[in-house]
């Protein structure tokens, strides 16, 4: 039976803005920073199938977007693979065809691939990444970098930075300074609409497996990190922790999320080593946890440069060293240039056979 290349119809996502709070250093806040009380301030936009449902801020639509295990596979696939096709990403992942329909229609209406028609026999549909989506190749390798640097993953092919010809091993730095950077040398000021609270509560993608041992797969799967962004609590939850959010009760009020809920992200994150337990209900980051902040400093700037928000539901983030807003570059660990998109491949020939 053929595929239909067309994506199937999905529900839209309702989401809430939320409440103002002070501004706070990401690692160095607080306790129990976040305000009590449910959130205040709602506003409307629109948006396909949004009608009547409060705007997001731009993180929370990356997060929306991205903090999904398919989507994040079907990214690297289109980077790694240059897969462009409904066909291709069904046969490499092994994703259902249903599963796979929603998360193309998704990533088309928000822009990060533009459908184009192709002569194949007939008259087909390819799904190329447009200047958003490519612009997502840097979260895509910081994700790729923690993996290898956090979580024991030697086997992961090497980064070849063109201009060195060495292994770029790609390092976190102020586009300004061209230092490098850490959560600890920020300071985050939020908005009054800055929240993450209910991000897609009327919408959750179910957390799904791919057919097979996908585990196995040396050149996209990356377990650890998935874990983290393979849904959108557990990369909310994460997102919170950096914003200085600590004891069980704020992380609820933050979130708006169910205790239950919240009680098996936070295991999960104890258990993955991000987080560490402490007295009254507490989680602070680990060390391993403090490096993602790599991850979320690209998923904030993309998510606010390509998916603006509503006034006042900005990040602030600003490079203390510095003083300069926050715009990450990844730099050559070898020899400290910026990488860029296109001075960079990885080597799929030191990568184990997937078969």
């Amino acid at each position: 039976m053929k595929t239909k290349e067309t994506p199937a119809e999905v529900g839209a996502t309702r989401v809430a803005a939320g409440r103002g709070v002070s501004a706070v250093d990401p690692i160095d806040a607080p306790e129990g920073n976040a305000a009590d009380g449910a959130p205040a301030g709602e506003t409307t936009i629109g948006g396909p199938g949004t009608e009547g449902a409060p705007e997001l801020s731009g993180i929370g639509r990356a997060l929306s977007i991205l903090g999904d295990r398919w989507v994040l596979l079907i990214l690297q696939r289109a980077f790694l693979l240059r897969i462009r096709t409904f066909a291709g990403w069904r046969d490499e992942l092994g994703i259902s065809e249903s599963v796979l329909a929603a998360r193309l229609k998704e990533l088309v209406e928000n822009g990060i691939f533009v459908q184009q028609a192709y002569r194949d026999g007939r008259t087909r549909l390819e799904y190329r990444l447009s200047d958003a989506g490519l612009r997502l190749w840097s979260l895509l390798v910081a994700i790729y970098s923690w993996e290898r640097d956090w979580a024991g993953r030697a086997d992961l092919p090497p980064l070849i930075h063109h201009s060195c010809g060495h292994d770029a091993h790609p390092y976190l730095a102020c586009g300004s300074c061209h230092k490098p950077m850490t959560a600890r040398d920020t300071h985050t000021e939020r908005g009054p609409l800055a929240t993450f609270s209910r991000i897609g509560l009327a919408r959750q993608h179910r957390r799904t497996t791919a057919r097979g041992d996908v585990r196995t797969d040396f050149l996209g799967y990356l377990p650890s990190s998935l874990e983290i962004l393979g849904d959108r609590w557990s990369t909310s939850v994460l997102a919170a922790a950096f914003l200085g959010v600590r004891r069980f009760v704020d992380f609820q009020n933050e979130l708006g999320i169910a205790p239950s809920v919240l009680t098996d992200r936070l295991k999960r994150f104890v258990e993955l080593g991000a987080l560490q337990p402490a007295t009254g209900r507490q989680y602070r980051l680990t060390d391993r946890g403090l490096a993602f902040f790599e991850v979320f400093a690209f998923l904030v700037y993309w998510g606010q440069r390509e998916l603006p928000g509503p006034e006042g539901s900005d990040l602030d983030i600003t490079h203390k060293p510095c003083g300069s807003p926050l715009r990450p570059v990844l730099q050559c660990r070898h020899c400290d240039e910026v990488l860029a998109r296109r001075e960079v491949r990885f080597d799929l020939s030191a990568t184990p056979d997937r078969g």
